[in-house]
């Protein structure tokens, strides 16, 4: 079972962009799907992007499309996420999810909800403040 370290967080003015990796400590991502999620202060844990085991196919929650793109990246053995266009109500504890895709049609799975993910990393700081 991998384990997961999320890096790339920090303060920055709105409008511009951060880049969040999500990397296996032990382990491969290959075979996991692999999710980033968000907690602001006094919310719900909310689903932001995930993206498949086969395929590598993206999915955004509507809040993000068109600002924030999610990737793998086979050399470094990491899923990240490129953060454009940010805004004040970006601002949130972002930690990344996988799950295993233990079969042909689990590598095609798609899931924002935290429930159905097993592996959690702890988390990398992101404000976004004038």
């Amino acid at each position: 079972q991998v384990q997961l370290v999320e890096s790339g967080g920090g303060l920055v003015q709105p409008g511009s962009s951060l880049r969040l990796s999500c990397a296996a400590s032990t382990g491969t991502l290959d075979g996991y799907n692999v999710a980033w999620f968000r907690q602001a202060p006094g919310k719900e844990r909310e689903g932001v992007s995930c993206i498949t085991s086969g395929y590598s196919v993206p999915y955004y929650v509507d809040s993000v499309k068109g600002r924030f793109t999610i990737s793998r990246d086979n050399t470094d053995n990491s899923v990240n996420l490129l953060m454009n266009s940010l805004k004040p109500e970006d601002t949130a504890i972002y930690f990344c999810a996988a799950k295993p895709a233990t079969s042909v049609m689990a590598r095609l799975w798609v899931s924002l909800s935290p429930d159905d993910y097993d592996i959690w990393g702890l988390g990398t700081h992101v404000t976004v403040s004038s």
